[in-house]
């Protein structure tokens, strides 16, 4: 240890610091210890600093060290308390959230001061760095379950950062959606830096009042075990013996191998199907001749038809297109089905209907589109139906479609669409609608065809909406530019919940209405529509406590087609009511095809 920091030591009346991570400097400005009144001309002679008086620059240095040290080791404290004790669910961040003990500082502070200094040093930086992890976990937890009613995988999410930020762009402008990743992302390390200096700052005060600090931790502990048998909470769900940041740690990393894991398991089960070998003359026998739709309507989940600040609009609108199409000679069945997924990932609950599995993570989604698996798609193109797709939401290259089978895919730019975007929305569905009769279904002697079609005017963030307009006068898309221009920025809009509420059940409505009216007008006797909801809304439409149920509906003209279900139990007209059956998703598939007229394989083949 350097002489002058011995001596100083002992004008200080205290046994002389041995961690070598406090100097000189640390002891009088840097780390908010106040040296005594008579240690400071020992100090200046020990630096040769000279001084000049009250206007010696390095004097006044030395009293900003003195303020500014105690307040940079307050902060650090407060700094790692707060990521410590912070909850990640939006919903239980209040102040009372932080009336709490947790218990990885105590932990942390006997470990800290039990081991020699540069091991202390080095394991101060890496707690901090990892703390400011579980802070961003915590972060990101809060904004999933806001979302999508669900935690944040690290392992998995990290793929949806590209299509977040294009939806940033195409929602709130190319600007914002830039300002939003170069914000994150520093914001990000800002985090991992700034707790691992609050940490390393905290252990150098620990360090120099040691047995204070000792003190207080076995006097912490003691209240630790008693509310945590006593059961001492500051708020529902928040008890005052803290432990929230090591689950989240342990639970990330038991998340990741659970991914990893299941990965694998869910690509044998993908090399399990029952009608992969089904003969063509075998599959879908009593569709032959038919155009069947298979229409998702993005967003269209039970709360839209149940939810009493949600359903009336709905409800009428489906109770319309119930009358009219029964007039038009059509009659329909509708139920409901479990969705792999919530508030988003429509392509997870797309591709758990069309494989028959359950696709309820990226990991099994690329997974599945990596194999062969024998998709509805395929069944209809293997029994003589052509499979398209009608995909206004594919605005680049998608090669995951080849997995699907379609014949052809009709993406964005490929449906002749001249007007403006509404919001995400790349075009308006009817006018989607109007673009399937015009390139497929309305071609004289066209082919049987099965038709796959998620409409999106009802995705996030559900504004500006387009209207209905007259059939015949849709022409490129040009003249929606108006109602684009008519409707709020998503900017505006969700600053008040009640309003996104409002605009969410006017996009239901709106879709709801484009696609009866369209089947209304341009269906016949071979047309079969199935339409069904890929999931509910986010949890800021339906709340954290909605099912994920969505509503499906079957509707034909042909009579011999609507008895092929009679036997599943569903319930009349396009609206169901809450007692209507409930299936998983992935069970329509196998459902489906047997119901038509397809045989499975004696026994499952790998």
């Amino acid at each position: 240890m350097p002489p002058h920091t011995l001596l100083l030591a002992g004008r200080l009346g205290r046994p002389p610091v041995v961690d070598d991570a406090v100097t000189l400097d640390d002891e009088l400005f840097g780390l908010g210890a106040v040296a005594h009144p008579a240690a400071v001309p020992l100090a200046r002679d020990a630096v040769g600093t000279e001084t000049g008086g009250d206007g010696d620059p390095s004097r006044r240095r030395r009293r900003w060290r003195r303020v500014l040290g105690p307040a940079a080791t307050g902060l650090a404290l407060a700094l790692v308390v707060a990521a410590l004790v912070l909850p990640n669910l939006l919903a239980d961040l209040r102040p009372t959230a932080f009336a709490r003990i947790p218990v990885e500082a105590l932990v942390g502070v006997v470990l800290l001061l039990v081991l020699p200094p540069r091991l202390r040093r080095l394991l101060a930086v890496l707690a901090g760095a990892l703390l400011g992890l579980v802070l961003i976990v915590k972060l990101f937890d809060m904004g999933f379950y806001w979302f999508l009613d669900r935690p944040f995988d690290p392992y998995l999410d990290l793929s949806l950062a590209r299509p977040g930020i294009e939806f940033l762009d195409s929602s709130f402008g190319r600007l914002g959606a830039v300002a939003a990743a170069i914000g994150l992302v520093a914001l990000a390390l800002g985090l991992v830096a700034g707790m691992a200096w609050a940490v390393l700052r905290v252990t150098r005060l620990v360090v120099r009042h040691d047995r204070p600090a000792l003190g207080v931790v076995a006097a912490l502990a003691v209240a630790w075990v008693a509310c945590a048998f006593a059961g001492v909470e500051t708020g529902p769900g928040l008890p005052v013996a803290d432990r929230n940041s090591a689950v989240v740690a342990y639970q990330s990393v038991r998340q990741v191998a659970y991914d990893v894991r299941d990965g694998r398991q869910f690509q044998e089960q993908a090399r399990v199907d029952r009608f992969r070998n089904t003969p063509p003359d075998q599959l879908l026998t009593a569709l032959r001749g038919k155009d069947v739709v298979l229409a998702f309507v993005e967003s269209y989940g039970r709360s839209a038809i149940e939810d009493p600040a949600l359903s009336p609009g709905v409800d009428a609108v489906l109770d319309a297109g119930t009358q009219r199409l029964t007039a038009a000679g059509f009659a329909s069945r509708s139920a409901f089905l479990t969705s792999p997924t919530t508030g988003s990932g429509s392509w997870l609950a797309h591709t758990t209907l069309l494989s028959g599995l359950w696709v309820n993570t990226q990991e099994r989604y690329r997974t599945l589109v990596q194999s062969d698996r024998f998709t509805l798609n395929r069944a209809f193109g293997k029994a003589g139906t052509r499979p398209i797709g009608v995909m206004p939401g594919v605005t680049r290259a998608w090669p995951e479609g080849e997995f699907f089978g379609f014949d052809k895919i009709y993406g964005a730019q490929d449906l002749g669409y001249r007007g403006p975007h509404f919001a995400w929305a790349p075009m308006p569905d009817q006018y989607t609608l109007a673009a399937l009769q015009r390139l497929e279904l309305g071609r004289p002697g066209h082919p049987a065809t099965m038709v796959e079609t998620p409409l999106v005017s009802s995705h996030i963030p559900w504004t500006p909406l387009p209207s209905m307009v007259d059939w015949d006068t849709i022409g490129d898309g040009r003249h929606f530019a108006a109602q684009a221009r008519a409707g709020e920025k998503p900017a505006v809009v969700w600053r008040d919940p009640a309003k996104v509420r409002r605009q969410y059940a006017k996009s239901i409505e709106y879709t709801l209405t484009a696609l009866t009216r369209w089947l209304e007008r341009y269906g016949d006797e071979d047309t079969v529509l199935v339409f069904l909801g890929d999931h509910q809304a986010a949890p800021i439409v339906v709340g954290n406590h909605a099912s994920r149920d969505v509503p499906v509906t079957i509707v034909a003209k042909d009579p011999a087609v609507l008895d092929r279900i009679a036997s599943w139990g569903w319930q009349d007209g396009l609206n169901p009511t809450p007692s209507a059956p409930v299936w998983r998703m992935d069970t329509f598939r196998d459902r489906f095809l047997t119901a038509f007229g397809s045989t499975p394989t004696s026994t499952p083949t790998p």
